[in-house]
């Protein structure tokens, strides 16, 4: 079993109009991780929590193995890299070299050749305020600093909000090359499904403020998938994980599965192949996901 960076127990935090929980999560360490979920399910709350702007109001946290009721002390805080949703004002009338100089007191394996190289990569313009930039080059600044330290545990809040596709591109292959090591873990809360195929080795899946699971995203996408068999509605009835199905023909029958491997195996047992197939789309299997359908091995 791998080493859990975060464990979150049974964690609540009560809004106005709505409660985020309760959240029972072990991160894993070495993996990305990520957040999806509609506007308003909790996201941006889950990750404020874990770098306590925001504090539960029930339940437990811990940080690399040990909890922090009274916040995260400078040896915690300073391995942790945060690219909010919202962006800092105190900065605004800072460039980024002066913006990069105020957060590196904080951080003892601050890089600052790996920040200047980074803000050549992504084109932030050198001696302008922050509040002169654009949105994207504001979030191009906001990833560099959020490497910079090389952190142990990343939390990215929608980070590719304002990027164009060539900035988005050079963002991926900047969160790949951070991981090479082993040594860095990514919570990153996005809703870009092509950023989760391409990234993520598990999804956490947010729904009205209530966690409905994490699981690993190939396995997810592995096993749901639409299939077509030759047979009729009584073989579907007797097959696991059956979301839809629909009679094509008079010999041939379609269905949508959360347990495509199940499926092929039982079937292939009573000499009944594969049509064809189709793996669904990611957005598919979320919101099928959403309307109760749980992933394969998922306990209620």
């Amino acid at each position: 079993m791998e080493p859990q960076l975060i464990e979150m127990r049974n964690v609540t935090k009560r809004r106005r109009t709505k409660n985020i929980g309760p959240i029972d999560l072990s991160i894993p360490e070495g993996f990305i991780i990520a957040l999806v979920g509609p506007n308003g399910s909790g996201k941006s709350t889950l990750l404020n929590m874990l770098i306590q702007t925001v504090l539960p109001d029930e339940g437990e946290i811990t940080w690399f193995g040990g909890a922090c009721p009274k916040g995260l002390p400078k040896d915690i805080r300073e391995q942790i890299g945060f690219v909010p949703e919202q962006l800092s004002t105190e900065e605004k009338y800072m460039t980024a070299e002066e913006a990069a100089g105020f957060r590196s007191i904080w951080y003892s394996s601050w890089d600052g050749y790996y920040f200047d190289e980074l803000l050549s990569k992504f084109g932030v313009p050198r001696g302008v305020k922050l509040h002169k930039m654009s949105k994207g080059e504001r979030r191009k600044f906001e990833i560099a600093a959020a490497l910079a330290p090389r952190p142990k545990l990343l939390l990215l809040d929608e980070p590719s909000s304002g990027l164009d596709p060539f900035a988005w591109k050079l963002m991926i292959d900047q969160l790949r090359d951070c991981m090479e090591d082993g040594n860095t873990t990514i919570v990153l809360s996005t809703h870009i499904v092509d950023e989760v195929r391409r990234l993520a080795d598990y999804i956490v899946l947010m729904h009205h403020g209530k966690m409905l699971g994490m699981v690993e995203k190939d396995g997810l996408l592995d096993n749901w998938k639409e299939c077509w068999v030759t047979g009729d509605a009584l073989l579907v009835s007797e097959l696991p994980g059956i979301v839809s199905w629909k009679q094509e023909s008079a010999t041939a029958v379609s269905f949508v599965t959360t347990e495509c491997l199940e499926v092929e195996q039982i079937l292939q047992s009573a000499g009944i192949p594969f049509i064809k197939t189709r793996s669904l789309e990611l957005d598919e299997v979320l919101s099928l996901w959403i309307h109760g359908n749980k992933p394969a091995g998922m306990q209620d």
